[in-house]
């Protein structure tokens, strides 16, 4: 950086056109992307990350830094997105940074719906939806087949809300950017869902903005290779965020969010599930017991067994806890599981007050009753009490009226 640069003010806004041989596209995507910047109201830099290219495109970039103020190259040795974005924006000391393709497929008249809630503070990441209402899209069946399916993969596996992962129009918050980055793994084109998956984990707002979208003829995508990558990089981040190797609850209290909460259906649905495979270990326990100690002593050994693994599918899968709390959560279970025990223990003394010589068989029937009761009483437990959101709001930096002083002015234009 000269003495000059380092005097001058940070921009408000930084775009980075990642590049690998594209010699031809680059000229025309920087031109119209630097006369649509200069109409808006905020500082700005555009950063051409240039990933290894073999043909002209170095060139090429040097000599559009040198005829276009505000623009710079970053050239890096190996090939990669995701590894070209960590680069620039990791160095990046612009309150917002964001990223488009170079095919600028994206009408850049989303350019301001995307960046304004990140500047005013509304919203923490931003990105360009094909999916949402109100986009207009044009492309193949095969890209439209292999976008909404990726969709919904991601919707079941990762419970993704976000629509569209892969439109390559995006930005995001500096403070936040700092924050993710060193999670993301990837390094190409699985970048971009990871980033979304772990933010929205966080409790990030995402704001989608539609957009108008025209599919490239001459795009270098290998459809088939991506989508390859892309299922791999969501086994690889599910299996992290099950195991718990992400430190997410770390990262919610480093970047002062709420544990958000997921959608009651979802929630309900998953908490079906793993009541369901309790209740079944429940009666397999039960029986097993009941040959060799009494009906009560069964039930609340086999109760108490299943209460702990209950407690524990559910705050891994259920309601997307990792990190620390175990010991607070499974003693706050264990408070539940004595109502349980309450409820169930009392069923099994009325079933035996008022028929002595009822069957195994119809104990069994009675206790899975009374488990389905406890079983709505746990979850509603789980839901406002043991996993309820705890807020963080001290010491989160939000861009602010300095923000909002500084973004009146564009670059001079020479």
């Amino acid at each position: 950086m000269s003495a000059v640069e380092a005097l001058e003010p940070a921009p408000v806004l930084e775009v980075v056109i990642p590049v690998h041989n594209e010699e031809v596209a680059l000229p025309r995507a920087v031109a119209m992307l630097t006369r649509h910047l200069a109409e808006l109201p905020w500082t700005w830099q555009v950063t051409i990350a240039d990933n290894a290219s073999t043909d002209a495109t170095p060139l090429v970039a040097r000599r559009l830094a040198h005829e276009y103020d505000g623009v710079r190259v970053v050239t890096l040795a190996e090939k990669g997105r995701g590894r070209a974005l960590k680069q620039v924006w990791r160095e990046s000391q612009a309150d917002v940074l964001a990223y488009m393709d170079v095919d600028l497929s994206t009408d850049l008249n989303a350019v301001l719906p995307l960046v304004a809630p990140l500047i005013s503070g509304h919203s923490d990441v931003a990105i360009g939806s094909r999916l949402s209402r109100g986009a207009r899209v044009t492309r193949g069946p095969r890209r439209e087949l292999v976008s909404r399916s990726y969709n919904v993969i991601l919707r079941s596996t990762l419970r993704a809300r976000f629509r569209d992962a892969q439109c390559g129009f995006k930005a995001l918050r500096r403070d936040v950017a700092e924050v993710l980055l060193p999670l993301v793994e990837d390094d190409t084109w699985f970048f971009d869902t990871e980033l979304l998956v772990l933010a929205e984990r966080s409790g990030l707002r995402i704001h989608e903005v539609p957009v108008d979208w025209v599919d490239d003829p001459d795009s270098r995508v290998d459809v088939v290779r991506t989508a390859l990558d892309d299922l791999r990089g969501i086994r690889r981040l599910a299996w992290s965020l099950a195991t718990g190797r992400l430190p997410m609850e770390a990262v919610r209290a480093q970047l002062g969010t709420a544990r958000a909460q997921g959608r009651p259906g979802t929630q309900v649905a998953l908490f079906a599930a793993v009541g369901v495979l309790s209740t079944l270990a429940y009666a397999v326990l039960y029986l097993g017991f009941r040959q060799w100690m009494p009906g009560l002593w069964a039930n609340a050994l086999a109760l108490l067994v299943t209460a702990i693994g209950n407690t524990a599918a559910n705050r891994r899968f259920t309601f997307a806890v990792s990190g620390g709390g175990h010991l607070r959560h499974h003693a706050q279970g264990l408070a539940v599981f004595g109502v349980g025990l309450a409820m169930t223990s009392g069923s099994l003394w009325l079933l035996e007050a008022v028929e002595p010589t009822a069957s195994h068989r119809a104990e069994v029937v009675v206790l899975t009753i009374a488990n389905l009761v406890v079983t709505v009483m746990r979850f509603l437990a789980m839901r406002l009490w043991m996993f309820a959101p705890r807020l963080r709001t001290a010491g989160r930096p939000r861009p602010g009226p300095a923000v909002t002083r500084r973004a009146v002015r564009a670059p001079r234009r020479g």
